[in-house]
C-alpha cells in the first residue's frame, strides 16, 4: 500500500517483435528476423515518460542477442525501467521442451540481456502464456524472483481457434501449436499471485496477468483496444469494472501490454491479421494514455520488481503445487540430493 492508500499493481511490455509475430502466423518471412524494435521502442518509452510510469519489458533473447538492439535495451534501463527474459526463440510451445532446451531458452536470454545491459533478469514470462513444472525449476536454480507466465482464463481456446482461423500454419505447425493459450481449465487457476511450491520446499513466487477476478474475463490492454473499435468509452468501462473488482476482491493487479497496442497498421502494414489493426497509432496512444491514468487513479503501477518484492514481504502469499515433474527430471533431482547429502 502506498502512502497515499492506493495500493500497488505491476505494469509489463511483452516485446515481441515483428519476425516472432510473422512466425507465429506461419508466414516464411520470419526467417529474415525483419525488426521494428528501433520504432517501437523509442515510440513507447516517449509515452511512458509522458504518463510517469515505469514498467517491465519482457524481452526476447535473440532480440537482446543482436548487437544492432544494445543501445535500445540500455536506453530501457536507463529511463528506468526492468527488463525480464522472454525466452530466446519466442516459441510458445515451452511445455514440450526437454529440460535441456528450457535451460538453454532461459541461460541464452539471461546471458544476452546481461551483456546488453550489464543487468541480469530477474523475472521471466513464457511466450504465449507458456510454461511447465520443470521451467519453474529452472528459474528457482537460476536465481529468478518471479515468474509471470500464468493467464487465469477460460477463454484459452477461443482465442487459439481465432489464431487458426487468421494464420497460414500446416497441420503440423497447428499440432505443435494445439495447446497455445492455454486450456479451459486455466480460467479456474488463481487470480491474485500466490507461491509455486518445488522441490526440496523451494518456491517461486507467480504472478499471474490479471483477469477478471471471478469471472476470469481479460481485461489487458489487447482487449481494451479491440473493444475501442466500438467504443472507447465502452473500454474504459470496462477497465474500471476490472480494477473495481480488483479492489473490492484485495486482488493485486499486473497488467500487461504488447508493442501492436501502441501501433497499428499504418505503421506495421505486415500485421494487418492482428486484432485491432485497423486502428491508427495516434488513437492508440490516445487510448493508451486515458488507460494508464484510468489505472493510476486507483493504483501505483511499478516494475514487477518492485512488485515482486513487495509481495513477498508481507509473508501472507498462498502456495499451489505445479504439478508432478517428468519422470528423468525427479531422476535427476534425486541424484542432487544425493551429492548435496
Amino acid at each position: 500500500m502506498s502512502h497515499d492508500g492506493r495500493p500497488l499493481a505491476s505494469i509489463s511490455l511483452d516485446l515481441d517483435d515483428l519476425w516472432t509475430y510473422l512466425r507465429i502466423h506461419g508466414d516464411p518471412r520470419w526467417v529474415s528476423r525483419p525488426s521494428y524494435l528501433q520504432r517501437v521502442v523509442p515510440l513507447a518509452l516517449e509515452a511512458l515518460d509522458r504518463a510517469g510510469v515505469k514498467l517491465t519489458f519482457f524481452v526476447v533473447g535473440w532480440d537482446a542477442a543482436n548487437p544492432a538492439n544494445a543501445p535500445l535495451l540500455r536506453r530501457i534501463i536507463e529511463h528506468g525501467h526492468e527488463i525480464g527474459n522472454h525466452s530466446f526463440e519466442h516459441e510458445p510451445w515451452l511445455h514440450r521442451y526437454s529440460r535441456s532446451q528450457l535451460e538453454a531458452e532461459v541461460v541464452r536470454t539471461q546471458d544476452a540481456i546481461a551483456q546488453a545491459t550489464g543487468q541480469q533478469p530477474i523475472g521471466f514470462r513464457g511466450p504465449g502464456y507458456s510454461w511447465c513444472p520443470e521451467l519453474l525449476e529452472l528459474l528457482e536454480q537460476h536465481g529468478y524472483l518471479y515468474d509471470a507466465s500464468t493467464l487465469p482464463t477460460f477463454l484459452g481456446p477461443l482465442a487459439r481457434r481465432y489464431y487458426f482461423w487468421t494464420s497460414r500454419l500446416s497441420p503440423e505447425e497447428r499440432a505443435v501449436r494445439s495447446a497455445l493459450f492455454g486450456s479451459f481449465r486455466d480460467g479456474f487457476r488463481p487470480v491474485r499471485p500466490y507461491s509455486w511450491s518445488l522441490s526440496r520446499g523451494r518456491t517461486l513466487l507467480e504472478m499471474p496477468v490479471t483477469t477478471f477476478p471471478v469471472l476470469k474475463l481479460p481485461f489487458h490492454f489487447s482487449y481494451l483496444n479491440y473493444i475501442g473499435r466500438w467504443s472507447e468509452a465502452m473500454a474504459l468501462a470496462y477497465l474500471r469494472a476490472g480494477l473495481a473488482a480488483c479492489r473490492l476482491t484485495g486482488t493485486s493487479p499486473s497488467f500487461i501490454l504488447h508493442p501492436l497496442d501502441l501501433v497499428g497498421g499504418d505503421q506495421v502494414a505486415d500485421l494487418a491479421f492482428f486484432p485491432a489493426m485497423d486502428r491508427a497509432s495516434d488513437r492508440k496512444l490516445d487510448l493508451f494514455a486515458r488507460v494508464l491514468s484510468t489505472y493510476q487513479e486507483r493504483f501505483v503501477l511499478v516494475p514487477m520488481r518492485d512488485h515482486a518484492r513487495a509481495l513477498l514481504a508481507t509473508g501472507s502469499l498462498g502456495r499451489r503445487s505445479p504439478g508432478p515433474l517428468p519422470l528423468s527430471s525427479r531422476l535427476l533431482e534425486g541424484e542432487r540430493q544425493c551429492a548435496a547429502s
